[in-house]
């Protein structure tokens, strides 16, 4: 498996895969065409269905903007065989002819490929690929699944991670300061501000859950409307980890050091559904982002609350299990309405699997392996406009 740097990204949201893939996508044909002045962009698939609403067109311009003209070609019916998120970009002669076509993919978590490039693939540093062999590990040497991260990455990796939550916290304490509307044709207001002051005059388990509610929506708010925020594991999903760590650290005044573990621990989750399945909305649906997002967030917080290894295994097989089929369909193809209910609502459900797997011993029958395995199939199975292309389920109401 690659360095969990690969699972966790600072960007601009909303889309990890629709705003910072394609911009990166931008830079590298500019880096190579950098006499250029006029450039053609088409767009593929579910990148091009839903790009309008996930900003596509904007990450695009602001990168290839400065240097020129900016062509963009809308295709969503058209699929080419490698990812359902590809582009392509040309440069435009003066004659309207195009030159020197490029094809790239956007394969989720701001990740790029490129068929004319090499693609620089960062190396394997983790020798064990699945969640069993982990908890084997863990088991045989009596140790956490952080410490393995931290024999497996360079030295580093702690300053990363303090810096991913940092970014984090940023992004939540922007978002609760904020009103007013989200951007694009839904006109959804922001309700962070207004949960937060509501959580605050409640007691115990109502105001533990609008805490919650409110750093969640805070963070999907941000990304909602183009701020910074974490991949976690993607931008679509970015606000269910920090959501809970944030309100955990409050209540219970766990030093930044220990969040930073779980954080380590979360990214391993989410590692291995990237090693085995995928964490991409245009490939395996909602599953793939939200669903991963609450399994890593149950698993962070099932270690910070005292979890075995067994038990945080339990954790994240309940967290992703829970959500298994979740189908991704964005209304107007914005990143906000299914999109930002659901953080919220998985981050509660996160802290459910912690809380249920703490009253076990760990035991239990379908291991997080095995879940994997049945969203990557489910993936598969599930028709194209169940898979971000803005076309069916919730998305059908605005057409």
């Amino acid at each position: 498996m690659k360095s969990i740097r690969e699972i966790y990204r600072i960007g601009k949201g909303p889309s990890s895969s629709h705003t910072m893939g394609p911009a990166k996508a931008a830079g590298m044909y500019l880096e190579h065409h950098k006499d250029a002045s006029d450039f053609h962009v088409t767009l593929f698939g579910s990148l091009a269905a839903t790009g309008k609403g996930h900003l596509t067109d904007v990450a695009i311009e602001e990168v290839l903007g400065p240097a020129g003209k900016v062509e963009i070609e809308w295709q969503p019916k058209i699929f080419l065989p490698f990812h359902p998120n590809a582009m392509k970009i040309s440069v435009m002669g003066e004659d309207g002819t195009r030159h020197d076509e490029w094809t790239f993919y956007s394969i989720g978590g701001g990740a790029v490929k490129c068929d004319e490039l090499p693609y620089e693939e960062t190396p394997d540093i983790y020798p064990l690929n699945s969640m069993n062999e982990l908890l084997s590990w863990c088991n045989k040497y009596g140790k956490a699944y952080w410490e393995y991260v931290g024999e497996m990455e360079d030295s580093g990796i702690w300053d990363y991670l303090n810096e991913i939550w940092k970014t984090m916290c940023d992004a939540i304490e922007r978002g609760l300061d904020k009103e007013g509307v989200l951007p694009g044709p839904l006109h959804l207001r922001r309700k962070a501000a207004n949960y937060f002051i509501r959580a605050e005059g409640y007691k115990d388990v109502l105001r533990t859950r609008g805490l919650i509610f409110a750093y969640t929506l805070a963070v999907c708010e941000e990304n909602a409307s183009g701020g910074i925020i974490v991949t976690a594991p993607t931008c679509g999903s970015c606000g269910v980890l920090p959501g809970v760590l944030y309100h955990l650290k409050k209540v219970y005044e766990f030093s930044d050091k220990r969040i930073i573990r779980s954080l380590a621990t979360a990214a391993m989750v989410g590692n291995v559904v990237k090693q085995n399945a995928s964490i991409s909305g245009a490939e395996v649906g909602c599953q793939g982002e939200v669903g991963v997002a609450c399994a890593m967030t149950a698993a962070a917080a099932n270690q910070l609350m005292g979890g075995s290894p067994a038990q945080i295994e339990y954790s994240a097989e309940m967290g992703l299990e829970h959500h298994l089929g979740m189908t991704c369909d964005p209304i107007c193809g914005l990143v906000q309405i299914p999109c930002i209910e659901r953080n919220a609502y998985a981050a509660a459900r996160a802290l459910d699997a912690n809380i249920y797997a703490s009253y076990t011993d760990g035991l239990h029958r379908v291991s997080f392996d095995q879940v994997v395995s049945v969203m990557k199939q489910t993936g598969k199975d599930l028709p194209s406009l169940y898979k971000e292309t803005g076309e069916g389920g919730l998305a059908k109401t605005f057409i």
